[in-house]
């Protein structure tokens, strides 16, 4: 099982108000995206944390099952009103399975990457496409590898420099391992926090969800259909389990 790097250290803080994921103007378009796509279905999340997404598409009326494999992470999520219409299932989601089926299941803010190998990645597409309804969407929105902007002979890039949080980015690109390193300033203080990713092309998810028995049904530069180019900096794909015949 994967090691779990959402302790008690990183949930306590992962709420905090004013980081950009929790803005209403990244958190509306998103919901809006996935409770279109579940129609009058069911949603699983993978790697549901404390229910930034989960909660706000289940207002909307969307019956929502969540995998995680933070207690810490899924003790806040329980805490907050609305969490007991949601379902939560303890485990790595690359193979943990839960009852029934659903028409969306969704991995969302990078979570694909937290599985730091290729077979995980893989198990992760399997895992979906047993657990979806035919005809059922799978959603991923990951970041695009930032490698064109590290220069020859170069491992490490910044991705956040602010008063308060310096972000890098090392980079291992025989094995697409990413280890992002955080230091932010707390009561004055400099805390250091590293997380190992695995990071991921999209042709190289397109394939994994071929291997499913997936298909590509559309990707995007954003939540908001932004269109997917050679500029973008992340995508929103969305495959297919194909319909029953």
């Amino acid at each position: 099982m994967p090691e779990d790097h959402f302790g008690e250290h990183v949930a306590e803080r992962y709420d905090e108000p004013g980081t950009g994921m929790f803005d209403p103007a990244v958190v509306g378009p998103t919901v809006d995206f996935l409770a279109e796509l579940a129609g009058h279905g069911a949603a699983l999340e993978l790697g549901i944390g404390t229910g930034r997404i989960a909660l706000p598409l289940a207002e909307r009326g969307v019956p929502v099952h969540g995998i995680d494999l933070s207690e810490a992470m899924v003790a806040r999520l329980r805490a907050k009103p609305g969490a007991d219409r949601i379902e939560v299932t303890m485990g790595d989601f690359a193979t943990t399975k839960v009852d029934g089926t659903f028409s969306l299941a969704y991995l969302v803010f990078n979570t694909i990457n937290n599985l730091t190998t290729q077979d995980e990645q893989v198990a992760c597409f399997e895992n979906v496409a047993a657990h979806l309804e035919p005809g059922g969407c799978f959603v991923i929105e990951v970041g695009v590898p930032n490698l064109r902007r590290l220069p020859p002979g170069e491992t490490v890039r910044p991705f956040d420099v602010s008063e308060a949080h310096l972000g890098f980015d090392e980079y291992e690109t025989v094995e697409q391992g990413l280890i992002s390193h955080h230091f932010s300033l707390v009561d004055g203080r400099w805390e250091r926090l590293s997380m190992p990713f695995r990071y991921v092309w999209p042709a190289e998810l397109d394939l994994m969800a071929r291997i499913a028995g997936l298909t590509l049904r559309e990707r995007w530069g954003g939540w908001q259909r932004e269109p997917f180019d050679n500029e973008s900096r992340k995508h929103v794909s969305v495959w297919e389990k194909p319909a029953s015949l």
